[in-house]
């Protein structure tokens, strides 16, 4: 809106101006705007099952809903005040009017410096000049850059960079893995950052303590529970009191097989009572019954699974064994520790955002299909969606970002952010006729260029400060975003100018065949001097 209006001139009425700059921008916006509420609303629907996720999209589409509604009261609003002010020959900050030269000159020195303007009451048609052609990114863009790109010379390289991009993206696509890391969602500067780092180091092929709980009286006296308990827990590094209690009447010639009084008596009065298994009765919990008859109401154990470093999937796989056992089993138990929170965090961090992605990207291919004139741009915008994405999963990866939850947030506003600024370039370029295809690359890029520079700039400025929040989730986010913005960048005033001055349909139009209707008439006038000798032949077409 703000390149629109300063395309317009600035003795123009007010509301032409507004009216012009509705009718440029308020289109594109209005479609932008329902794409970002489609792709978040999607993203706060049922079909995500993170509740992060949720309420992370919710807040965006409220914050979304929200600027479309500034934008179209206050800074709306705002841009008619400053057409006012332009008009009356105001300052645009201090609101005073502009004195004339002579009478500026008069002024003190810090006076002419706050209330210069390029612009007085003396200004003539003949003087007028265009401000936004004289703006120094539009001076560079046409003057410099333009011509730059599509030099003949240049193109070679930069194709040769984007084989270079493509090259070590496919190299960090291919080492992709999903989020498992816990420190990625604490601050830095923590403990737990200091464990999990000394935890990876030294004990990484053995999983946490996993707490085995019997939630219910089970028949421990009885030997094919007995049978059962020990092939539930079979493979583990087990801290059990029942293996021990078990392992102590054998070293007794006792049999495991006793009557629950003896087995419950034996278990309180003898074992327990052994100092080296002391500690165990903080693992069962007994209950007296009306008849004075002690039973085994719940009781834990612990587990350790050895796992393989590299396959962090192998504790997923185990917790999903265990709890799907816990169901079916005979025996009434539940596995927990509190890293599973996270662990079914990252299980179910790729999926359903993958999938709400998909469903995001189809949405948006086919709303699109239907908005544009040229069903090459359509094909254009998804060839550009795809570099891009490619290029954010493999540099991101590059840059130890692994795909959980927030990166693939990232990547499904990645794809409105690329059509955002992708499309005007590609709708100037695929509409545009008569001309050579760079010709009508310099001119998209003269139309659409600064106002995506602007956005560009503006947006890395908003995602500067949170680079300094000492959080590895908020770092994260801020590597995504920044990633998305760069590639988009590049893709934008390298990649694309370039591509479309090669690549064919052609822009040359054919040479229609002139109608008999439509001939064209011509009149011969002779012009002879006063000795009657031919001086020239005039033709003149009617």
């Amino acid at each position: 809106m703000l390149s629109s209006w300063r395309k317009t001139r600035e003795d123009q009425h007010v509301k032409e101006r507004t009216a012009a700059v509705f009718a440029d921008s308020m289109l594109s916006f209005s479609l932008t705007t329902a794409m970002y509420l489609v792709t978040f609303g999607i993203g706060a629907s049922p079909f995500t099952n993170i509740e992060a996720a949720r309420i992370f999209c919710c807040n965006s589409c409220i914050a979304i809903f929200f600027n479309y509604l500034y934008v179209l009261s206050f800074y709306g609003s705002s841009l008619v005040f400053t057409g006012y002010i332009e008009n009356n020959y105001q300052h645009s900050i201090f609101c005073r009017k502009v004195p004339k030269p002579e009478v500026l000159q008069e002024k003190p020195a810090w006076y002419r410096f706050l209330l210069t303007a390029k612009f007085s009451e003396d200004t003539t048609d003949s003087e007028e000049t265009n401000t936004y052609e004289s703006h120094l990114l539009v001076c560079f863009l046409k003057r410099y850059y333009c011509d730059w790109i599509t030099n003949t010379y240049v193109k070679p390289f930069v194709v040769l960079f984007y084989l270079v991009y493509i090259s070590f993206a496919l190299m960090g696509y291919l080492q992709v893995n999903e989020g498992s890391d816990l420190s990625n969602i604490v601050a830095t500067a923590t403990r737990t950052i200091e464990y999990t780092t000394a935890q990876q180091k030294y004990f990484s092929n053995y999983s946490p303590v996993i707490g085995f709980y019997i939630y219910e009286s089970i028949e421990y006296w009885n030997t094919s529970v007995q049978e059962d308990v020990l092939e539930y827990t079979k493979g583990f590094v087990r801290i059990s009191w029942f293996e021990s209690y078990l392992n102590y009447l054998r070293k007794l010639n006792i049999s495991t097989g006793l009557p629950k009084k003896n087995f419950t008596d034996m278990l309180r009065n003898s074992f327990l009572k052994a100092p080296q298994f002391a500690h165990f009765s903080e693992d069962i919990i007994f209950s007296k019954k009306y008849n004075n008859e002690v039973d085994v109401v719940a009781s834990r154990m612990f587990l350790v699974a050895k796992t393989m470093e590299t396959k962090r999937e192998e504790l997923y796989d185990l917790l999903e064994t265990l709890r799907k056992l816990s169901l079916t089993s005979k025996v009434k138990f539940i596995v927990f520790n509190p890293s599973f929170v996270y662990m079914d965090r990252y299980a179910s961090s790729v999926g359903a955002p993958l999938q709400n992605s998909c469903i995001s990207a189809l949405f948006l291919l086919f709303f699109s299909a239907f908005l544009v004139a040229d069903s090459l741009i359509n094909v254009w915008l998804t060839l550009a969606v795809a570099s891009v994405e490619f290029g954010v999963i493999g540099f991101m990866t590059l840059w130890k970002v692994e795909l959980d939850c927030i990166s693939v947030l990232c990547l499904i506003y990645g794809i409105n952010y690329t059509i955002d600024n992708c499309a005007p370039l590609l709708s100037t370029f695929v509409l545009g006729k008569d001309f050579t295809r760079t010709k009508w690359v310099k001119n998209a890029l003269e139309v659409h260029g600064v106002a995506i520079l602007q956005s560009y700039l503006c947006y890395i400025v908003g995602l500067i400060p949170l680079a300094a929040v000492p959080s590895n989730l908020t770092r994260t986010l801020f590597r995504c975003l920044f990633l998305i913005a760069l590639v988009t960048f590049f893709h934008c005033f390298a990649i694309l100018p370039v591509i479309l001055t090669f690549v064919p349909p052609s822009k040359k139009k054919r040479k229609e065949k002139k109608n008999p209707e439509n001939r064209e008439e011509i009149e011969c006038v002779e012009m002879v001097d006063m000795d009657s000798t031919r001086v020239v032949d005039q033709i003149t077409t009617v």
